[in-house]
């Protein structure tokens, strides 16, 4: 489990006094916290739900990162960038564009999908088959232009 290392990291990050580190930990660490406090306190959650949440986490970041540039606020977009860096150790390697659209065309073929209709049916199947591993702008993205 995700929340395990995350403890154990912590305490690493603190002796070595990494601030960057130390702040992208507590980050997941409070997301994981806030997640089991949410479904109730007997409920452990599951590796997928933990991989959702890191997920969430990144494309907030990169959302707060890519406003702090377009404001050039080159201090506040570095400390968002130290932490997508710090989160995305605990998250899979992630597929490139080829591995994922080669899935998704797997995925199409048997589906059986043939025009943009059907693509809610064929992002539910490509989602499944790529928890973790790609970003869902782009598995949506590749989605539509199969499917066009």
């Amino acid at each position: 489990m995700i929340s395990d290392t995350i403890n154990q990291e912590i305490k690493k990050a603190m002796l070595a006094k990494d601030q960057a580190q130390l702040r992208g930990l507590r980050a997941i660490k409070a997301a994981l916290l806030l997640a089991k406090t949410e479904k109730g306190s007997s409920e452990e959650i599951t590796e997928e739900a933990e991989l959702k949440i890191l997920q969430k986490l990144i494309k907030q970041r990169r959302e707060s990162a890519d406003i702090y540039k377009s404001q050039n606020r080159e201090d506040l977009y570095q400390v968002e960038e130290e932490e997508i860096a710090v989160i995305n150790q605990f998250l899979p390697k992630q597929l490139d564009r080829e591995e994922v659209a080669s899935i998704i065309a797997d995925v199409i073929k048997q589906s059986g999908a043939t025009s943009v209709k059907d693509m809610g049916k064929v992002m539910g199947l490509a989602n499944k088959a790529l928890a973790g591993k790609a970003d869902g702008k782009l598995i949506a993205e590749i989605v539509k232009e199969k499917l066009a």
